[in-house]
């Protein structure tokens, strides 16, 4: 299927690895204009590398999603790619610790909340005004624990609620205007994130990683762990025309672990 995406102006949050990277790249593939932002040059730089090799226009640009100023220089940046233009925004962050609840003080709440919820707000405010003009589309990646609670992840569990929240109140505001706004919720991953919860596990239970690794895929109906260009498909889909009757939706991208008859 054709995305109907050649040309657009995608902005990607926190994408030099993990499902950030992958969206960028399924958004490449597809032939738009791509901007993505990370905290470290290093990781950032091979991102952008990677992705050029799609032979698509791509930026990227040194930003920690947590401060303002950085998310503002992030959207201009992503403006200036497409020529003043700006498609879809997918808001991303790195993931909150593995902590329990009486192991966090008022600044893990504090400093998880600009990451975890602050970020996409400013990015939507940036990028907004943008989007109305394009009839373009918001993708928020929060997590499975919006639908179904994870242990040692409160944190995770509790502020991407937020995210949820938001993203269902603007998507009945800006629907009128023409920009459609959707979370997809991904569940045990094969990226680096997922290994580092994992080794938590493991080191909890006195088990071996691999040991944590099977018993987690054992979990999932569909017996394995996703690949993340299999969520970097759904964010492409839903960021594309080819969703232009998709709005206000929390998608569960999974392998079926949710096991709430909605979800």
């Amino acid at each position: 299927m054709d995305l109907d995406l050649k040309d657009k102006t995608v902005a990607v949050m926190a994408a030099s690895q993990g499902l950030g990277l992958a969206a960028a790249h399924a958004f490449a593939r597809e032939g738009a204009r791509v901007a993505v932002c990370a905290r470290r040059r290093p990781e950032l730089d091979r991102a952008v590398k990677g992705l050029r090799k799609h032979k698509a226009p791509v930026a990227g640009v040194v930003a920690d999603v947590s401060r303002s100023d950085d998310i503002k220089a992030f959207v201009d940046a992503a403006l200036e790619l497409g020529e003043g233009s700006l498609d879809a925004l997918v808001c991303n962050s790195g993931g909150p610790p593995a902590k329990r609840f009486h192991e966090l003080a008022d600044d893990d709440w504090s400093r998880n909340f600009e990451l975890l919820v602050l970020s996409n707000v400013r990015a939507m405010r940036a990028a907004l005004p943008h989007l109305e003009k394009a009839r373009g589309a918001v993708v928020n990646i929060v997590s499975s624990s919006v639908k179904q609670p994870i242990p040692q992840l409160i944190l995770s569990n509790s502020l991407r609620m937020a995210v949820v929240g938001l993203a269902k109140s603007l998507a009945l505001e800006y629907a009128p205007r023409g920009v459609r706004i959707n979370n997809v919720c991904p569940g045990s991953f094969e990226t680096d994130r997922i290994l580092e919860l994992v080794e938590v596990q493991a080191r909890e239970a006195g088990r071996s990683v691999g040991e944590a690794k099977a018993e987690r895929a054992r979990e999932i109906p569909l017996g394995r762990m996703g690949r993340p260009e299999e969520l970097a498909d759904v964010i492409a889909f839903l960021a594309s025309p080819r969703a232009s009757y998709v709005t206000g939706a929390t998608i569960s991208v999974d392998g079926g672990v949710v096991r709430w008859t909605y979800g």
